[in-house]
């Protein structure tokens, strides 16, 4: 590392009381993914962030998210908007930085504060996932932007407001970011020791809705068709097909059906979800859906219907990938932190990116855990770490020490 690029490096010690500051402010507006008043407002507080920083600012409506009620209806809530900002996208070398201005904490949800129990921890909601991956985000940037190189290189930021619900209505925004940048960098949280996500399996979520007939349950059972039976059978016979895929599960994580007892139930509802390995995975599920619903359909009095699909593709590392990994463990090295690559079950917007072409690292946020509960933390000092650390990639790229690979699986 040069002495110019480690001089540059230490201003992020410098900023971390202001940008803690910053964070807890963040995390104290409940940004819950369908609070949409709320996400704007995180959104707002940082877009001067971004524009001081001499980027475009765009502010973009997505669609609805769509769920089903349990009465088998479709329901529709507003959500954020999508955040977009710009800086040089003429230049030759073009980075995309994205994070999530949604939470998992609903408006309603206990968990609401943000509490410092030591020196170097903070407790609360999305510290960790993500609002302290995007304090990492725009240090980074602000070193980039101190620095004698930055008209070598162009940057994109997303803030989308749905992460958190699959990204359905912002995954639009994805696959275009993907197809005018170069590479990915995503601030989800690290794993709580520190180390970043390989792999990732890709995820569907999907409702069965199943009608039968309401009859008295006394004197006319016989003309009922009960739908609790049939979509019970069901959900037995999906939950068989585990083990028969190599590392494909199935989670039946909801059901809902019936009432009053001396009524055969019409109507049940089921929700589950699919965890994929590879591309191919998707097809097979969906083969074995189709059988199961066709034969449960066949039955008397019986019709099903099916909501949801597949929004997150597996993440598959491609040549490109794997450089860019290792790329950000020579950083990683520089200084002195000792990170390692692990597969994982979970999947965030890195799956989206990877599968339109985009190589990215998906979790250069803070060092955190307990993430999607009420004992959310994070590490306060892995702001500047993981500032550096992704700083120290970005003065490497546009200072010309790092050059891609001219690779047919780059997106530009």
């Amino acid at each position: 590392m040069t002495q110019s690029i480690e001089q540059q490096l230490l201003a992020l010690d410098d900023w971390q009381d202001e940008l803690v500051e910053q964070l807890v402010a963040l995390s104290t507006i409940n940004s819950g993914s369908l609070n949409a008043d709320g996400v704007n407002r995180v959104g707002e507080a940082l877009t001067p962030l971004y524009t001081q920083l001499g980027a475009s600012a765009e502010r973009i409506g997505v669609d609805d998210f769509v769920s089903t009620t349990d009465a088998g209806e479709r329901s529709h809530h507003p959500l954020g908007d999508a955040f977009r900002f710009r800086c040089r996208p003429e230049a030759p070398l073009q980075v995309f930085l994205c994070g999530h201005l949604d939470t998992v904490f609903a408006v309603d949800h206990p968990f609401q504060r943000v509490e410092r129990p030591d020196a170097d921890t903070l407790h609360g909601p999305g510290v960790a996932d993500l609002k302290g991956g995007l304090m990492v985000m725009i240090s980074a940037l602000r070193v980039l932007e101190a620095s004698p190189w930055r008209e070598a290189i162009g940057w994109e930021v997303l803030l989308n407001p749905d992460e958190e619900i699959g990204s359905a209505s912002s995954a639009h925004l994805l696959r275009e970011a993907a197809e005018r940048n170069h590479l990915g960098l995503i601030y989800e949280p690290s794993f709580p020791d520190g180390n970043l996500a390989g792999e990732r399996k890709g995820s569907g979520n999907f409702d069965v809705i199943v009608r039968g007939k309401a009859a008295h349950a006394g004197r006319e059972h016989h003309l009922g068709r009960n739908a609790i039976r049939a979509c019970a059978d069901f959900i037995s016979a999906l939950d068989d097909l585990n083990g028969q895929r190599n590392g494909v599960t199935i989670n039946p994580g909801y059901v809902h059906g019936g009432g009053a007892l001396n009524v055969v139930p019409p109507l049940c509802l089921t929700r589950f979800n699919v965890r994929t390995q590879r591309p191919e995975d998707e097809a097979w599920f969906e083969s074995e859906l189709d059988r199961l619903l066709g034969e449960i359909g066949a039955r008397d009095g019986i019709t099903v219907e099916r909501l949801g699909g597949f929004t997150r593709p597996p993440k598959v590392w491609s040549d490109t990938n794997r450089w860019l990994a290792e790329a950000i463990a020579g950083c990683a090295r520089e200084l002195s932190l000792d990170l390692d690559y692990l597969p994982t079950g979970g999947c965030c917007d890195g799956n989206n990116l990877a599968a339109a072409g985009l190589p990215n690292i998906d979790n250069l946020g803070v060092v955190g855990g307990k993430i999607h509960s009420a004992d959310e933390y994070m590490r306060i000092s892995s702001i500047a770490e993981r500032g550096r650390l992704s700083a120290l990639l970005l003065l490497r790229l546009a200072s010309g020490e790092l050059r891609m690979p001219a690779a047919d699986d780059t997106a530009r």
